[in-house]
């Protein structure tokens, strides 16, 4: 199927965002053309939740979001709600559960939601092509209204009246990520926010990967918090030590918060006071040694490992009658407070979001338009506006998808 000349809206990009808007724009009747440069699209559709793709949740509120304007993602989100897109997945009849937290997964596999927006595209019209790789795009002059778009791609050139950036972020390079839709801005003057990787996994030292060794592997539920320009910020889930450095969604989800150079403090037993459960154990348990008491509360390995690396502070490890009431809060503080600065993270390999993007005071919350360049819209993650964990980013594509496809 050859690119046509000319379509009414041009979508760049043919992931979550990208195929609800071409779906939703279809519907209306407008024609529709999406261009991907990757030879499939939905690849992060496809790898997402563990390949069951964690495509909303069952609470989203503005405050589960990361932007320099925090007001800006209210009024997509508010049109288009989560519930939305569960009558949409419930129309196509595709099975789903809710895990913790409220995040929704499919029973299947993450194919079912890019097959479900693949035919809702399919039903609007909308055609896509793969394989087609920008390679210039040029304003037209009032002159040549409607059509306000040239694009030259490597499958020849398309006009367009709507032109739609839908081209994510610069995360898992591996899976086609590029930064083209940050040239498109910049090309039309809009001012772009720092990017870095977010909802990223930390690593650590050579020194203090040799101290973690024996913890790798092992995972624990944990609060973590950081210290950020706008105050304090912590997040209560799970912990994975990894060959690398601190993984699991507690880590990822501070990650977007974290700024290189500063600490991170880690309760390792958010749920119990150490010290009055230690005190007890003296009572109860006299002659058992520390790190077994502990390892009871964490894995074995664990414990060993934390009572080996901070046991200088409390004179090592001994049977817990043995233990002043000063050193036994001392042991309470260090699992209780623990601080400890990454040597940074994994970066854009292995980081499911970018923070950062096209700076949303220069876009319209309503529509996605560019207040100082008609037809051309930004969805997605390509914009400013960073999800938390747990299927907030899929709300954001599917709900700026649908915001710009009302007025493209």
């Amino acid at each position: 199927m050859a690119l046509p000349s000319q379509t009414q809206v041009l979508i760049i990009g043919a992931g979550a965002a990208g195929l609800m808007c071409a779906a939703t724009a279809g519907a209306r009747g407008r024609a529709v053309v999406v261009i991907d440069h990757a030879n499939k699209v939905g690849k992060k559709i496809l790898m997402s939740g563990g390949g069951r793709c964690n495509f909303t949740n069952m609470e989203v509120l503005p405050k589960n979001y990361l932007s320099d304007n925090s007001h800006f993602c209210k009024s997509a989100l508010a049109r288009y709600t989560q519930w939305d897109f569960i009558a949409l997945v419930q129309k196509h009849r595709i099975p789903y559960h809710e895990k913790k937290l409220g995040q929704l997964f499919c029973d299947n596999k993450a194919q079912d939601i890019l097959s479900m927006l693949l035919d809702e595209c399919a039903q609007a019209g909308a055609d896509i092509y793969t394989l087609c790789d920008i390679e210039q795009v040029t304003a037209l002059t009032e002159n040549d209204l409607p059509m306000r778009y040239k694009v030259k791609t490597s499958q020849g050139t398309i006009y367009c009246e709507s032109l739609v950036v839908a081209t994510g972020g610069l995360s898992i390079p591996t899976m086609g990520a590029t930064g083209v839709g940050y040239e498109l801005a910049g090309q039309f003057g809009l001012p772009l926010k720092p990017r870095t990787a977010g909802l990223v996994p930390f690593t650590l030292s050579p020194a203090q990967l040799a101290v973690f060794s024996p913890c790798v592997g092992n995972a624990l539920d944990v609060s973590v918090s950081c210290e950020t320009t706008n105050g304090h910020v912590s997040f209560a889930e799970a912990m994975l030590f990894t060959h690398r450095g601190f993984s699991g969604p507690a880590m990822l989800q501070i990650s977007s918060y974290w700024q290189p150079g500063k600490e991170l403090e880690i309760n390792l037993l958010p749920q119990l006071n150490l010290f009055g459960f230690l005190s007890e154990q003296q009572k109860a348990r006299p002659k058992v040694l520390l790190t077994t008491i502990v390892g009871e509360l964490l894995t074995k390995n664990i414990a060993q490992c934390l009572c080996d690396y901070w046991g200088a502070q409390w004179n090592g490890n001994r049977p817990i009658n043995q233990y002043t009431p000063t050193e036994l809060q001392l042991v309470a503080t260090q699992f209780h407070e623990w601080k400890i600065m990454p040597a940074g993270t994994e970066g854009y390999r292995t980081a499911e979001v970018t923070l950062g993007g096209v700076d949303t005071n220069h876009l319209s919350s309503k529509t996605m338009e560019a207040k100082t360049q008609a037809g051309l819209f930004f969805i997605g993650e390509v914009v400013d506006v960073t999800g938390h964990l747990g299927g907030f980013n899929f709300q954001w594509a599917w709900a700026s998808g649908v915001a710009a496809a009302a007025y493209v």
